[in-house]
């Protein structure tokens, strides 16, 4: 069984490199808004976002099974996490998150989690009907991540997430697949340098069927009508690259300063630099902050220059207290992100750790 693990993450880390490479260097302005499922590149969880995904070489818990899958492997017995964001505050839009963590063997963590992405009902419309009055329906985006880490030594760690895509509306759905691979170094006197890479969202083409792409005609010379059915057009999966570090500076009175730094390489839009810092304080207050910088972030978002509705900016908060001597712990997570137009993103998690 070790053996084969080993095979997979050799055979993974070549993907990565190859793929480093080619396609994940290789994206430009003019390719973007070309990907669907875009779903898959937010962030629903508290903490890692509240300095905006800069920890990817140091990520833990549920948080890294969106941000790199290697740092689920630190899980001691079990992790539990709920998260609730209300994503560009003003929109109506909100994302309810839940995740748990489980060590099934001495070197081998297994996880799942589910994301579902909720935007209120929505006036049904036709051509014959333009101001509705017909009904309603909703929406409905959801990701399940089935995922597995194992720890190959102190230092080297690495893990899949397979993630099942669900997208829907009153008469379309599209469903698909993609796979996540990621690696994490931890070196240093007291393992307080990280290294971190993170191919995400690798997978098959996606596409939309259902009764809503049919419509009834009657063709020349005919009495009676007929349903043609249009062919929906393939799409691509919002492929990217992640390459992190972070440097922790350790404290005598259990305290921490984390300083981590991210490269995010997207196939189908701008890549992106990620500067950010947190400092825990006798491991019962963490403050966390990050920016993200692109090119033409500091633009209007009607500048053609910007494609981004967020400003760059993260900031969030963790509180955490021991529930009992066996190191059972509860914890309150906070963060948001600065937007353009609307009141920002903001996330609230709650998670216990066994």
């Amino acid at each position: 069984m070790k053996k084969l693990f080993k095979t997979i993450v050799i055979a993974s880390l070549t993907i990565i490199i190859g793929f480093a490479s080619t396609e994940a260097f290789a994206g430009n302005k003019d390719r973007a808004g070309q990907a669907g499922a875009n779903e898959l590149l937010i962030n629903p969880w508290a903490v890692s976002s509240g300095w905006g995904n800069a920890g990817m070489a140091s990520v833990k818990g549920v948080d890294a099974l969106w941000s790199n899958v290697a740092g689920i492997s630190f899980t001691n017995t079990m992790d539990l996490n709920f998260s609730y964001t209300n994503w560009l505050s003003g929109s109506e839009t909100s994302v309810v998150s839940f995740g748990f963590l489980v060590r099934v063997s001495e070197s081998i963590v297994a996880g799942l989690s589910v994301m579902s992405m909720n935007f209120g009902e929505i006036e049904k419309t036709t051509t014959e009907n333009p101001d509705g009055g017909i009904g309603t329906f909703k929406p409905s985006l959801m990701n399940i991540n089935i995922a597995v880490a194992k720890s190959f030594s102190n230092s080297i760690h690495g893990g899949f997430v397979l993630k099942i895509i669900s997208e829907s509306i009153a008469d379309i759905s599209g469903t698909g697949v993609a796979l996540d691979a990621g690696i994490q170094y931890v070196t240093g006197i007291t393992d307080n340098i990280h290294f971190g890479i993170a191919l995400k969202n690798i997978g098959p083409t996606m596409k939309y069927s259902g009764d809503g792409l049919t419509i009834k005609t009657i063709l020349d010379q005919m009495e009676s009508s007929i349903t043609v059915v249009q062919r929906a057009d393939e799409f691509e999966l919002p492929t990217q690259l992640n390459i992190a570090a972070a440097y922790d500076f350790n404290f005598s009175d259990a305290s921490r300063l984390t300083l981590a730094f991210n490269f995010n390489s997207n196939a189908f839009s701008k890549d992106q630099f990620t500067f950010g810092a947190e400092g825990s304080f006798r491991d019962v207050l963490m403050l966390r902050g990050g920016y993200t910088f692109e090119k033409g972030i500091f633009k209007d978002i009607e500048d053609d220059e910007c494609s981004n509705v967020n400003k760059g900016l993260s900031l969030g908060a963790t509180v955490q207290a021991p529930l009992s001597k066996k190191g059972v712990k509860v914890c309150v997570d906070y963060s948001y992100r600065n937007t353009k137009h609307w009141n920002g993103t903001h996330s609230i998690g709650a998670r216990i750790l066994f």
